[in-house]
């Protein structure tokens, strides 16, 4: 916490993008994957940069690979910075494998997690149990996140499917869908071998959603989240991101790097 006198950033200078939304927050989220920072790393990222992170997603199953007393005191310090935290899609799934869902949910809860991400990346999950998961976990009190699209690029994106998905999580009562990008983001969801964002998938996804700010875009690439910013505004929720890239991110979102601060240029011309 700054407790000195001097002037803030933000008081001399407007952002470029407009303003940002501040925390406790619905849209503008940022998530972003920690695939095994240590207690001091993460002590450090909240304190540099907790205004600006919202969910801290523990990836794939490495919430089972700490000692407990570890993933206790990692999941505290986390919430202590107004930060949700919740474990990677694939466990849960693995759960739901050896028909453990509602063990898995107790245990989660015993240690102090805020929320939960419902998924099918890798399994192929029933709607009933889908949806079953999703509310036995609001009624046990967590923030759901749900995920849509498949891990293997083999596995064939269908926009249609998926927006009657994103619908039924919302109204099951999912406070987010996180739109698939894996933490490569090639060749998966809306992103082709290359990294770039399938346009036409993405409007049709999102001219077809009642409520398309409940989105998540998982978005590892500078490039994605430059052009998702540049698309919905500062206020866009962006996830996957590299717990190193939080404040390049932001900068990002609010034009204070060239990138974005060039596009604020060409449109004042």
């Amino acid at each position: 916490m700054n407790n000195s006198s001097k002037k803030t950033w933000q008081e001399l200078l407007r952002f470029p993008l407009g303003d940002r939304c501040q925390k406790p927050r619905n849209t503008g989220l940022t998530m972003i994957i920690d695939k095994g920072l240590g207690l001091g790393q993460t002590k450090d990222l909240l304190n540099l940069a907790g205004d600006y992170i919202d969910f801290l997603k523990l990836g794939f199953g490495t919430s089972a690979l700490y000692y407990n007393e570890v993933l206790e005191e990692k999941i505290h310090l986390v919430r202590s910075h107004g930060v949700d935290i919740y474990p990677g899609g694939t466990f849960l799934e693995v759960a739901i494998l050896q028909d453990k869902l509602r063990e898995y949910l107790v245990m989660a809860r015993d240690f102090g997690f805020s929320a939960v991400e419902v998924s099918d990346g890798t399994i192929d999950l029933d709607p009933e149990i889908r949806t079953r998961a999703i509310t036995l976990a609001a009624e046990m009190g967590f923030k759901v996140l749900t995920e849509v699209g498949k891990k293997d690029p083999q596995d064939e994106f269908e926009i249609k499917q998926i927006i009657q998905l994103v619908s039924r999580d919302i109204a099951n009562g999912a406070a987010h869908v996180i739109v698939e990008g894996r933490e490569s983001g090639k060749a998966v969801g809306l992103y082709d071998q290359d990294g770039n964002l399938i346009v036409s998938d993405l409007e049709e996804l999102v001219h077809g959603l009642e409520q398309p700010d409940k989105l998540i875009w998982e978005a590892p690439l500078k490039e994605q989240q430059q052009e998702l910013i540049l698309r919905f505004g500062p206020n866009v929720s962006i996830g996957n991101v590299n717990a190193y890239e939080i404040l390049a991110l932001e900068a990002l979102r609010v034009g204070l790097r060239a990138d974005t601060l060039k596009a604020v240029l060409q449109r004042q011309n």
